[in-house]
């Protein structure tokens, strides 16, 4: 894990760009959503990232120019499509915006392919020294099918995936199946994914603040953004858990503040020891000698360099990390957590 440190200068979250990955099994209408979100006046000065293997590109209504890799939005958007490495694409992109080369984008919006497992791209955002420099991850936004999601929730477990690491689950085509349907796949996702937030999509479109405005944007953040953020995560004893595919979600309070050192132990030993399991974890850390929390965000052995908000949101100044494990339980990591806090330097 990257070390814990003060922020200073510029505030570290405003000045790198916000990255908005869509993804969702094949069929869940992405592309759809993708299309009606270019429209809207709250996603001006976008740059989207398309995988070629994408369904359906980008709404010929909406394209003024085409080149091998570019496309130019009527909007004041550009369209890329991914034919290398996502690396590259995002630097070449951050490049071309600085020297003028393409309209100056404020955020970037990313489709995956139907079959995608979304941690490689978050890891990317994640582990990428040049990248980490300019852009942030926001959220993680999952389509799922109100007519096929059942059937692919039961059967696939990339499905599985990626609902559980969302922040956002979105339900799609709610028209074509009835009500009864809706509901059940509904409580599925709840099942699987207790702390993302639900929204279902008319005619594929969803308010676009929804999946635009999901990440914490800012080091002097207000308290309903953190909530926002970190979602409707299980209390402190409280945990969920998916028998069908061992997913478990739970959070972790922790009342005395962790020694800088200790916090990066506890985190270097479970990604070490459990890393490919360990699907998404996020919360803020109370951390002796910093003023306000440091943000933590983690995908599996990867974690983001971390922040340090400005101040406490609220009075409540204990640590809160949310856990979306695959068959890890709670206790595991409560247990691993204090056996750590309670070796002592020598």
């Amino acid at each position: 894990m990257a070390e814990v440190s003060n922020s200073s200068g510029r505030d570290p979250l405003r000045s790198r760009i916000p990255v908005t990955v869509i993804t969702g099994f094949l069929g869940s209408g992405k592309t759809t959503l993708l299309n009606a979100l270019l429209q809207c006046p709250e996603a001006a000065n976008t740059a989207v990232i398309i995988n070629e293997f994408g369904e359906i590109g980008v709404d010929n209504d909406l394209v003024l120019n085409v080149t091998e890799s570019m496309t130019l939005l009527d909007n004041g958007c550009v369209c890329c499509v991914l034919r290398g490495d996502l690396e590259q694409a995002l630097l070449d992109m951050f490049t071309a915006r600085r020297a003028g080369g393409i309209a100056s984008f404020e955020r970037v919006i990313l489709e995956t392919t139907g079959l995608a497992d979304p941690a490689p791209i978050m890891q990317t955002l994640i582990s990428d020294p040049m990248l980490a420099l300019h852009y942030r991850l926001d959220g993680v936004v999952t389509l799922v099918d109100s007519v096929q999601g059942l059937a692919q929730l039961k059967d696939n477990a990339e499905a599985v995936k990626q609902a559980a690491v969302a922040d956002r689950l979105v339900i799609t085509k709610s028209d074509l199946a009835g009500p009864q349907a809706v509901e059940e796949l509904a409580n599925t996702l709840k099942r699987i994914n207790p702390s993302a937030r639900h929204a279902i999509a008319i005619d594929g479109k969803v308010d676009p603040t929804f999946v635009l405005a999901v990440g914490l944007d800012r080091v002097r953040v207000q308290p309903e953004a953190v909530e926002r953020w970190l979602g409707d995560a299980p209390s402190a004893h409280g945990e969920h858990h998916h028998h069908t595919h061992d997913i478990s979600t739970f959070t972790l309070f922790f009342d005395e503040p962790f020694e800088k050192e200790v916090f990066e132990r506890c985190v270097d030993v479970l990604a070490s020891l459990r890393g490919a399991d360990l699907l998404r974890v996020k919360g803020l850390v109370n951390v002796v000698g910093e003023n306000g929390p440091v943000i933590v965000q983690g995908v599996q052995h990867l974690f983001h360099p971390p922040v340090t908000l400005a101040a406490w949101p609220s009075a409540d100044k204990r640590s809160r990390l949310v856990f979306i494990t695959r068959k890890i339980e709670r206790k595991t990591v409560a247990d691993l957590f204090s056996a750590i806090a309670a070796i002592k330097p020598a």
